[in-house]
């Protein structure tokens, strides 16, 4: 408390003692009772906030020039203070936790409790508090009110939640009625716990916790829409390309925020520009971002041009020693992975040349201690990656199914495969100048994305052949098999969208991969756990994706059991993010 509200709250407390002075006790029974009626008043104050009801919300304070309130703008005294200006300037959300009061005399109770607000975008936390008074007519108000936000590496509040369906992401039974403890950013217990008294206690009844989703496959250096990718579309006279990179690098918080309102609290970029490196820490130590795994620039067998002048996201492997010191460029600067972007081109491809700079990049990774990550499409090539020992695939073969001896070869790489399914059908929607935003969560979404996205029907038509329903619809089935396929062999899959790639949405995008990957045959369950564990694995973060003591306290609340149809993980009401609780609403863009 400052000192002016110290002051505030002594002249207040000063005129309010007195009758108490000559008392001789301050019973047990009423101190009880003070405390009870007191707490009520309080909730109910905060109550009026959450219902953005004015009246209601002014009766709660005293009506008196002694009223003191305190908070960033400083000290203002007097109640005529709060009945002017903006009748409707209420927060976008307030989340109020860790209610306490304590009685100091009878008709007097100090109280405090965390906040988070949040406002135009913003948020902050803190403590506020509130010293109430009896009346004589029996009702309690708010003497003094004060509100401190807390810096922005300080604890986060303890909580619980009680009574919830836990699935833990291992693939194991879900514990019914079970509490989940989080203390300083990481869970201390899962199933029968003990609840201390300094832990904000949440009732998740008829509510489903499952692990905060990983994408393990997303690019932070495209936007979702052409503009981020001209050898798709070219719209750089409307939308120039480095300003768009320069807009996707100063602020990547508009796509944190998509991801966590669909309920992804960790993400695996998995080629990019070099700033996509520096996203890592600051993610990583913020409750408001998922956090970030960065390959860095994509080492690629085609000469590819979507580059900046003075910055390069592809590396063209044209030779052994250009390819060895690309690879070693990425190790130097900490990457999370080494990343082979493996096309073959053309009639009559150089496949030896093409097998040693894929070996090159491969041997390089395993001296930096990298794992080797190979976009791969076609079945020859996914070969001849797991043969050089790639730890992630990070798309679908498509172009044929797979046999025994893929199988085999990612059996013995011990690789992850991502079937990546529906990204092609973005590309599908950008050919036809026709988006379709149903299924998407678009509330998740930022309005600059929404807007770009909404002008796909007025890009240039360009003519497409008669196969081209075909080519797309062939290319589907090819996946759908080869997921059930490599699923049923054992082989482990990760869930990842392309996010970034023409209209596969940054964050929203989830929902449309683990539907699909439930159509071509998957269980919810396995769902689940392919977005959880084995995405966690794929980034090679084993603190994240299940749910037990001293992992992060990475989770998500849902409204409908995600086991009974995947569809319902969708239904997402709280998010959390090193034991930071969001609401869905306040991750929402309005």
């Amino acid at each position: 408390m400052t000192s002016l509200a110290r002051i505030a709250a002594a002249a207040l407390l000063a005129a309010a003692l007195p009758s108490a002075a000559g008392a001789q006790a301050y019973p047990p029974a009423q101190r009880a009772r003070d405390s009870a009626q007191a707490l009520a008043a309080f909730r109910s104050n905060i109550a009026t906030i959450h219902g953005r009801d004015r009246p209601a919300y002014l009766s709660h304070y005293l009506q008196s020039p002694r009223l003191a309130r305190t908070g960033p703008g400083g000290v203002q005294w007097g109640y005529q203070g709060m009945t002017g200006g903006d009748p409707n300037a209420w927060p976008d959300t307030l989340v109020a936790t860790h209610y306490e009061v304590v009685p100091l005399a009878p008709g007097v109770v100090y109280g405090t409790y965390r906040y988070r607000v949040a406002q135009g975008g913003t948020s902050s936390r803190g403590v506020s508090e509130r010293v109430l008074v009896r009346q004589p007519d029996g009702s309690w108000k708010v003497a003094v009110s004060t509100a401190f936000n807390a810096p922005g590496n300080g604890p986060v509040p303890a909580v619980a939640f009680t009574g919830a369906t836990v699935i833990d992401g291992t693939g194991g039974a879900p514990l019914r009625d079970a509490t989940l403890v989080m203390r300083n950013g990481r869970i201390t217990c899962v199933g029968r716990c003990e609840v201390g008294a300094d832990v904000h206690a949440i009732d998740a009844r008829g509510k489903w916790i499952v692990p905060g989703l990983v994408d393990a496959h997303v690019h932070y250096s495209q936007t979702g829409w052409a503009d981020g990718r001209p050898d798709a579309q070219d719209v750089r006279a409307r939308f120039p390309y480095d300003s768009t990179v320069a807009a996707l690098e100063a602020n990547p918080e508009r796509f944190y925020r998509s991801y966590l309102c669909s309920g992804v609290t960790a993400t695996f970029d998995v080629g990019g520009y070099p700033w996509t490196w520096g996203l890592r820490q600051g993610a990583e130590a913020s409750t408001s971002a998922p956090h970030v795994a960065a390959a860095g620039p994509l080492l690629s067998t085609r000469d590819h041009w979507v580059n900046l002048p003075a910055s390069r996201q592809f590396v063209h492997t044209a030779n052994d020693s250009a390819t060895r010191a690309g690879a070693r460029m990425i190790a130097r600067h900490g990457s999370d992975a080494v990343k082979v972007w493996y096309l073959v081109e053309g009639q009559n491809p150089d496949t030896v040349a093409l097998k040693a700079s894929v070996r090159a990049v491969a041997d390089e990774a395993r001296r930096a201690g990298l794992p080797l990550i190979v976009h791969a499409t076609g079945l020859w090539e996914a070969k001849d990656a797991v043969r050089a020992g790639a730890h992630l695939l990070v798309h679908s073969v498509d172009d044929a199914i797979v046999d025994d001896e893929f199988i085999r070869l990612a059996r013995e790489a011990g690789a992850i495969y991502t079937p990546t399914l529906t990204v092609t059908d973005g590309y599908r929607q950008l050919y036809q100048r026709r988006f379709d935003p149903q299924g998407l969560p678009m509330e998740c979404v930022d309005p600059a994305t929404r807007a770009k996205a909404a002008l796909t029907d007025s890009l240039p038509a360009r003519t497409l052949g008669p196969g081209f329903a075909a080519y797309f619809e062939q290319i589907g089935r090819t996946m759908n098999e080869n997921l059930r396929r490599v699923h049923a062999a054992g082989i482990p899959v990760a869930m990842g969208t392309d996010a970034g790639n023409p209209l596969t949405l940054h964050g929203a995008s989830v929902y449309r991969e683990m539907e699909a990957m439930a159509q071509a045959g998957m269980s919810p369950m396995d769902v689940l756990v392919s977005s959880t564990r084995i995405a966690a694995r794929a980034m090679r973060r084993d603190d994240i994706g299940t749910l037990a003591p001293e992992k992060l306290a990475d989770l998500v609340v849902l409204d409908a059991d995600p086991l009974a149809d995947v569809r319902n993980l969708r239904t997402v009401r709280l998010v959390v993010r090193a034991g930071e609780v969001w609401t869905r609403e306040e991750l929402e863009y309005r």
